[in-house]
């Protein structure tokens, strides 16, 4: 069984970094990372498949970076040059089909970490 344990988050002033961890225990098959805003649906950020294949929304703007240390287990999301909009709750998640951004997808999701983004 694949349990998810989420951590990195916080405040920031636009134009700041956070770097985002997903510490996993058991096999993650395809990972991806999701936020979800106040009002707002949840939406897929960036994802990684089983071969270390990503795909990133279009309002990453090259701006994050999605990891994977397979020896630790770990997924990473590095996210630089931070903007007010990407104020949400990030969640981590996990599942044994890959359908890159899309939450339905995913089978096993971290208890998510809020970060905010001021100016």
């Amino acid at each position: 069984q694949v349990q998810l344990v989420v951590s990195g988050g916080g405040s920031v002033q636009a134009g700041g970094s956070l770097r985002l961890s997903c510490a996993a225990s058991g096999y993650t098959y395809n990972m991806g990372w999701f936020r979800q805003a106040p009002g707002k649906e949840r939406e897929g950020v960036a994802a990684i498949d089983n071969d270390g294949n990503t795909r990133y929304a279009d309002f990453v703007e090259g701006r994050f970076t999605i990891s994977k240390d397979n020896a630790k287990n770990t997924l990473y999301l590095q996210m630089n040059t931070l903007k007010r909009e990407d104020t949400a709750m990030y969640y981590c998640a996990a599942g044994r089909v890959s359908l890159w951004l899309l939450p339905g997808a995913y089978d096993v999701w971290g208890q998510g970490t809020q970060v905010t983004v001021s100016s």
